[in-house]
């Protein structure tokens, strides 16, 4: 009986699902974008970038809770944009952290948190969150805030920005890794293809490139272009393509003289043909490969550049500027503020680690398939 036949991928698929370390950083990697893309549906503090602070609620443990009123504020707005369900909401209410509180018809008298044995405070209703004067409830005024990881020194959620720093090193990566891919592989493929003089130049703008340490280069391109998250994209692109570029050119250098590549120059096919429709979809097995790697290290560069102060600017969060603002506390009892970022950012890392090393296993053509 004739063997069935199987595609590349369900070939590729059946040598990755036996790597249980490459599986699990697969789940990691697919769960973290979930989290990214779906980050305000998860986090408590719902307002934009997860910024709302409260001084008298600064460096609360971990499990803390907190009584609330909320007050009307003059960056109040009236209707809600579709755009909040992914990018958050303006803080439009401030909160008055409270310990003990009474409610009468139309009043609250309650005193606020840091001042206890201070006066009592009263508030009409009418300035209290909800217009409606009559029938109003304890749980209708009175709201209470969960701190799962507690606050920072500014008094925001730290589990809020947590999550929320996700969406940065995500995007860092995609993007970064795109900027790469698309400057690689065309120069690679050039180099590759055509040799000469072309190669000539193009690997000696490679080496220029790979003979800069790759920190201080995205320093001085973001210095450049100027701080800020889009300068971020670009500086880590720019940095990234060159190994990228050797991969490809390397690969364009043992596939030029292949019977297939023969058979296209020999029926008339121009070279922008055969580069990317005959060899480029044969070589992209350790493109993606490499990509997975560099994907590790553009989340690593981010964090770098964001605790070193020149990538994600405040009040934007990321993991390094956490690490940065909370790197203080290590040595007190608050050092889970900076510990906590830094293991995100290693735990995700590894799992662009682990799912590179099993895909370069899985496109191991000498590996057995049992």
């Amino acid at each position: 009986m004739q063997e069935q036949y199987k595609s590349p991928f369900s070939l590729v698929w059946q040598r990755f699902k036996k790597n249980h370390f490459a599986l699990f950083g697969l789940f990691i990697v697919g769960l973290t974008i979930l989290i990214a893309i779906f980050s305000y549906q998860i986090i408590p503090d719902k307002t934009k970038y997860a910024n709302q602070m409260c001084l008298q609620a600064s460096m609360l443990s971990p499990g803390a809770e907190i009584k609330y009123i909320k007050t009307k504020s003059n960056l109040n707005k009236s209707g809600t944009s579709k755009l909040d369900f992914f990018l958050g909401s303006d803080d439009a209410y401030q909160m008055i952290p409270i310990t003990n509180y009474k409610i009468t018809k139309d009043s609250i008298s309650f005193q606020e948190l840091g001042n206890e044995e201070s006066y009592w405070q009263s508030l009409s209703l009418n300035d209290l969150q909800i217009a409606d004067t009559k029938e109003k409830s304890q749980i209708e005024v009175i709201n209470t805030n969960y701190y799962l990881l507690g606050t920072d020194k500014f008094g925001r959620d730290v589990f809020s920005r947590l999550i929320l720093a996700s969406r940065v090193s995500i995007a860092v990566g995609f993007i970064a890794v795109f900027i790469s891919l698309l400057i690689g592989i065309f120069l690679g493929a050039l180099a590759g293809y055509y040799r000469g003089v072309v190669d000539d130049l193009i690997t000696w703008l490679v080496n220029v490139v790979w003979s800069i340490p790759t920190l201080l280069l995205v320093v001085a391109i973001t210095l450049a272009l100027g701080k800020g998250f889009t300068q971020v994209f670009i500086a880590v692109g720019l940095t990234m393509w060159v190994e990228v570029a050797r991969l490809v050119r390397g690969q364009f250098f043992s596939l030029r003289e292949a019977q297939f590549v023969e058979a296209g120059r020999s029926f008339g096919y121009k070279n922008s043909r055969i580069i990317f429709k005959h060899i480029l979809p044969n070589i992209m097995g350790p493109v993606i490969v490499i990509a997975a790697s560099n994907f590790a290290s553009a989340i690593l560069l981010e964090a770098g550049l964001s605790f070193l102060g020149i990538g994600a600017q405040p009040p934007m969060p990321s993991w390094g500027m956490m690490i940065k603002e909370n790197y203080g506390y290590i040595v007190v009892d608050a050092a889970y503020l900076a510990i906590a970022p830094g293991i995100a950012i290693a735990l995700l890392v590894m799992a662009f680690t682990l799912l590179g090393n099993g895909l370069r296993d899985a496109f191991d053509v000498k590996q057995p398939i049992n």
